[in-house]
């Protein structure tokens, strides 16, 4: 068989080859799987479903048509003395393939058209979450719970950098997992604070857009517990590749039990705005906070990026008042990549990262900043 004709024969069977390779694929070969994966959900099955309707249709329309085509071309060859036909054209095929390619596509958009229906279907959910895509990380509020954190990439500085080895869930592994409980309809309420960021689950079969000004939705629902992981699909400036989706689904009972711890912490939060912490308090989780949320512009040893991110050591505003540096965090600097943290982190958050990052460095302010004063910044405003 000559190449060209090894070629095309690859190319009329690779769709029913891919096809049997992901059916026949297991946990371990997950790495060979071509095809799209089947999900967990009522919708990501109806799209798979949808996928291998139309491979299939495709798979034999091809092998149909590009089979007459060989065997016309084999048996009506001239070294067999066929003497090619003269017409210019012909009514009765011209109607065939007229009519016959749109009852395809008539029969095709049936099942389309359910699975749509399907994608679409919000209506009457059993919890809300609001999903807020920030540079580069997601936010997730329990409506009419009380319960709203960031999640934001935990790989660290050292690993990303080549300081480390990688480890097993590189650039795959959040601070806080969105938890959801298994049979339960949860919608999505999807929107962005800065750019246009989009939220994606290929197990949910879920991906929106999360346009700022904008609420878009979606919806899951699963039985089977585990642990799903996803992406932001929209190019949304320097860490794109580093605000990873990652969704945990627990049994009902486990899931409950997890919100009532969730909302214990908020009122243990509560008690510590108050609190007079200690120099060795804030500096401990101020560095905890600074990996997470600040190290990725700043550096870890607040070095910055010349020209890019401003270097903190010995910074005029570092250095400067404790009020104006509150004001940076909270506010934010209109036209820059500077953000405004504060709905990102809370008050304890925020007074200990401008702490840590006073106190660090060779700045050494010798100032302690409490949670109070972030407060009463706010408050102030």
């Amino acid at each position: 068989m000559s190449k060209r004709a090894r070629a095309l024969f690859l190319g009329l069977l690779s769709p029913a080859i891919l096809s049997l390779v992901a059916g026949g694929a297991s946990a371990e070969d997950a790495a060979w799987n071509l095809n799209m994966p089947r999900g967990v959900t009522e919708v990501s099955q109806a799209a798979y479903d949808i996928h291998m309707i139309m491979i299939w249709v495709c798979t034999v329309i091809g092998v149909l048509v590009f089979g007459f085509m060989f065997y016309i071309m084999y048996a009506h060859r001239k070294s067999r003395g066929v003497t090619a036909a003269n017409f210019h054209e012909n009514l009765t095929v011209e109607i065939l393939w007229t009519i016959v390619p749109a009852l395809i596509l008539i029969v095709m958009a049936v099942p389309a058209t359910t699975a749509l229906l399907k994608v679409y279907d919000t209506e009457n959910p059993d919890i809300d979450i609001k999903v807020t895509g920030y540079q580069w990380k997601w936010q997730y509020e329990y409506i009419g719970e009380g319960v709203k954190f960031m999640s934001e990439l935990r790989t660290s500085q050292d690993e990303q950098y080549g300081r480390a080895p990688k480890g097993e869930h590189y650039l795959r592994e959040v601070t806080q997992p969105l938890v959801i409980p298994a049979n339960k309809k949860v919608r999505f309420l999807i929107t962005g604070n800065d750019v246009i960021h989009s939220w994606w689950v290929p197990d949910f079969a879920v991906k929106r857009d999360a346009i700022p000004g904008l609420f878009t939705a979606a919806w899951a629902k699963t039985d089977q517990p585990g642990v799903y992981v996803g992406a932001c699909t929209e190019l949304c400036g320097k860490d794109h590749s580093r605000m990873p989706v990652v969704v945990e689904v627990k049994e009902e009972a486990e899931y409950y039990e997890w919100l009532a711890g969730k909302k214990e912490e908020a009122v243990i939060y509560q008690s510590t705005i108050g609190k007079e912490w200690t120099n060795e308090e804030l500096m401990a989780k101020g560095e905890a906070v600074y990996a997470v949320s600040c190290a990725g512009c700043h550096q870890s040893a607040g070095e910055g990026i010349a020209g890019v991110f401003p270097a903190l050591v010995g910074s005029s505003i570092v250095t400067g008042p404790v009020e104006g540096h509150i004001g940076i965090l909270i506010n934010g600097v209109a036209g820059s990549a500077m953000q405004s943290f504060a709905d990102q982190l809370s008050e304890v958050d925020i007074a200990a990262v401008i702490h840590y990052k006073r106190n660090s460095w060779g700045n050494d302010m010798g100032d302690i900043v409490q949670p109070i004063d972030v407060l009463n910044y706010k408050q102030n405003q």
